[in-house]
């Protein structure tokens, strides 16, 4: 290896290489690629991403501080396991944003806000059309994100982007108990939403944000009814 690789790689492992670590696996835990309990070992990690262990345990500390992974006594990693028991606050936490997004993007909307809107709102049909849970998972983020953006509060848009970045978990687990086929009222509440915003009604707004965020919440707690214990194993 010549001087000049010696000097090169470890400005790519302080840099590039934490983000690139921390990236993937927060995006394989969130999107259940890494379930619930799953071991972390350091030594695979930077063997997989021919990394030395040092950017690998700055990443891992990074998903630690997010409670994504935890350091077990025997000094063991393992992805985190989801806080069902306390679920009911991110919940309540999330109707709040619906509702409080959509009726400022009611009140304060622009005339390009609504484009870029259906946009996404399209693009949630088609992954709902093609059966494709992550896509509808990522495109109905975007959608409620361009809502958020629409009501010009930066404080709320901010939030909301987190719960819906910090639920995808509970949301896979949301489109994996439709089992036989995705229902179409999904799409068709959010069509529902973009013409109350539209019309600058910001009472209907309120009041379909509100249905449509209760619903996500009354089939996760059927499906945890219904199973007893959730296996998330995809």
């Amino acid at each position: 290896m010549t001087d000049t690789d010696n000097n090169s790689l470890p400005e790519r492992k302080r840099g590039s290489g934490v983000k690139m670590v921390y990236d993937l696996l927060r995006d394989e835990i969130l999107d259940l690629v890494l379930p619930p309990g799953s071991p972390i070992d350091e030594v695979q990690l930077a063997e997989r991403f021919k990394l030395s262990r040092t950017p690998i345990r700055e990443a891992l500390v990074r998903l630690a501080g997010e409670g994504l992974i935890d350091t077990l006594p025997n000094r063991s990693t393992m992805v985190s396991n989801i806080d069902f028991l306390n679920l009911h606050t991110f919940f309540e936490a999330l109707v709040l944003m619906y509702r409080v997004t959509t009726r400022l993007a009611a009140q304060n909307h622009r005339p390009e806000d609504l484009p870029v809107i259906r946009g996404f709102h399209e693009d949630y049909a088609a992954a709902v059309q093609s059966r494709d849970a992550l896509a509808m998972i990522a495109t109905n983020a975007a959608f409620h994100a361009a809502i958020a953006e629409a009501g010009r509060n930066p404080y709320f848009t901010g939030l909301f982007r987190r719960l819906l970045d910090e639920g995808r978990r509970i949301l896979r687990l949301y489109y994996q108990s439709y089992e036989e086929q995705f229902p179409q009222r999904f799409v068709d509440e959010h069509a529902e939403i973009i013409a109350a915003i539209e019309a600058r009604d910001v009472e209907a707004a309120d009041r379909l944000g509100k249905a449509h965020s209760e619903q996500i919440v009354e089939q996760v707690q059927k499906l945890f009814t219904r199973t007893n214990k959730l296996d998330i194993a995809l």
